[in-house]
């Protein structure tokens, strides 16, 4: 019975995230730089799936840095890249994982938010997007600038990062990547689903 419950629960938990996706930002309108259509790939991705995912440590909000081999026969790991702080969809996805924690949780996973953006310019954005900020670890690849997008072949020629996912199991492999198209937000369904593959 408990089965069903937890299973319901986290259907019940996917379906508010997937109907309540246009209300998810709070970030008001007039501090949202609209950026326009952009060219939906501008990169060329540097690892594969079962590749061992490259190691690196990158400041966050919290003060630390944190790296993600700390996370090794732990966690699974989903790491968010985005494009840059106060745009459009960036602005729309991060909220969205803040209603989901409860099905990363479920599939013993962490998420990792990293953006190009500094620690003043990321703390000032979630902030606006929800008053506590973020459940996730929000890094900062700002310096040296786009490091680690470079190192995983997402780092734009305009400096920012593909809007791209990464889910990394807990003996470091690559296990789903999804370069997605930079003007529409990643599936979440499909993140949760990859999860389950790997925790069955």
């Amino acid at each position: 019975m408990t089965k069903y419950l937890r299973l319901y629960s986290s259907l019940a938990a996917l379906l508010i995230c997937i109907c309540a996706a246009p209300s998810w930002a709070k970030v008001p309108a007039e501090l949202v730089y609209q950026t326009g259509k952009l060219k939906p790939v501008d990169s060329v991705l540097k690892v594969a799936v079962g590749e061992t995912a490259p190691d690196f440590a990158l400041p966050s909000l919290a003060g630390k840095a944190v790296q993600l081999s700390s996370f090794s026969g732990k966690k699974n790991v989903v790491i968010s890249f985005v494009p840059a702080a106060f745009t459009p969809i960036c602005s729309d996805q991060w909220p969205g994982y803040n209603i989901a924690q409860e099905l990363f949780e479920q599939n013993d996973a962490i998420l990792l938010g990293i953006t190009a953006d500094n620690i003043p310019t990321q703390y000032a954005w979630t902030r606006q997007m929800n008053e506590g900020g973020v459940w996730f670890p929000v890094l900062s690849d700002f310096w040296p600038h786009g490091k680690v997008a470079q190192l995983y072949g997402v780092l734009r020629t305009d400096g920012t990062t593909e809007r791209a996912i990464f889910i990394i199991d807990k003996k470091g492999i690559i296990r789903y990547i999804d370069v997605h198209d930079i003007n529409t937000r990643p599936d979440l369904g499909e993140i949760i689903r990859s999860l389950r593959k790997i925790n069955k």
